[in-house]
């Protein structure tokens, strides 16, 4: 089976960015608990870079990873950016000083963050932004969204997008202006509910529904987590018939699932970085998706 090697984000406005269907998520860039600076900075920046030379055009990153590392660390390896590049942030979320994981979404809030990111990634508007719903917010769904659309009415916004929402969630938001983009776990098995961090992880099958209903781009996280043994997983039987890992399956598994899926993979080791990448390469037949399911 052939594979849609480019995406398309915002693609119901005048200004859609088309960028390689394969990115790379920074979260794991920071150091450990997504806090402070890198273990090993000089790979966490020769793996930016990396990204450039093999043709990576979309980044995801948010100013809460380490308390804004992955930003200055995108800023340090790779600007003056490619004008092919897409620089994706979240915002709604921060850290405390306990690095425990905060809601940070009220209009003042959102404001800060984008800010924030503009001066840390050295850039004049960011090309998309995922408000990312917390669990526990005592601000309205609507009021923080609105507030997104004003910042992008300002020009400080190219695109919106939703990371971490339910059904009702993003069906009011489509009501509400365009949603270029959809951030929410799925993966392989990850098309149920399920906890990281304590938390609650929301949206799976349903909100993929919903997005290829309204061709909006499902971009996965948490895609590769697994909790099966290999003994177990059709995935690791696969990955023996093509001499590859199960983690570079589970991303053609994404890549062969729907063409609105953005894969963005994150590693804080450049052996892995390339391995993912290749990824990109792999071809499943009609015969091996009917077997994953």
């Amino acid at each position: 089976m052939d594979i849609k090697k480019t995406i398309t984000i915002g693609s119901q406005t005048n200004k859609p960015l088309t960028v390689k269907r394969f990115g790379y998520g920074t979260m794991r860039l920071t150091g450990e608990d997504i806090w402070g600076e890198p273990k090993n900075r000089a790979e966490a920046l020769a793996i930016l870079k990396a990204t450039s030379e093999n043709g990576i055009q979309f980044l995801d990153t948010a100013d809460y990873y380490g308390q804004d590392v992955t930003n200055r660390l995108i800023a340090e390896a790779l600007h003056p950016y490619n004008k092919d590049l897409v620089i994706c942030t979240k915002v709604g979320a921060d850290r405390g000083a306990d690095k425990s994981w905060r809601v940070y979404d009220k209009p003042e809030h959102l404001r800060a963050s984008i800010e924030n990111n503009l001066k840390t990634l050295r850039i004049e508007q960011i090309q998309l932004v995922h408000f990312r719903v917390m669990p526990g917010s005592n601000t309205s769904f609507e009021d923080s969204l609105n507030a997104m659309f004003e910042m992008q009415k300002e020009g400080k916004i190219l695109h919106i997008g939703l990371s971490n929402v339910n059904e009702e969630e993003l069906n009011a938001a489509l009501s509400m202006g365009n949603i270029a983009s959809v951030e929410n776990a799925f993966g392989y098995e990850q098309r149920t509910t399920f906890s990281v961090y304590g938390q609650e992880v929301r949206g799976m099958q349903e909100i993929m529904g919903i997005c290829v209903e309204n061709n909006i781009p499902m971009i996965p996280f948490f895609s590769l987590q697994s909790s099966l043994p290999n003994s177990e997983n059709k995935i690791a039987e696969i990955a023996k018939n093509h001499n590859a890992t199960s983690a570079q399956i589970n991303l053609a598994w994404l890549l062969h699932y729907n063409d609105l899926i953005l894969p963005i993979p994150g590693t804080s080791r450049l052996s892995h970085f390339k391995e993912n990448i290749d990824a990109f390469s792999i071809q499943l037949t009609e015969e091996e998706m009917a077997f994953l399911g």
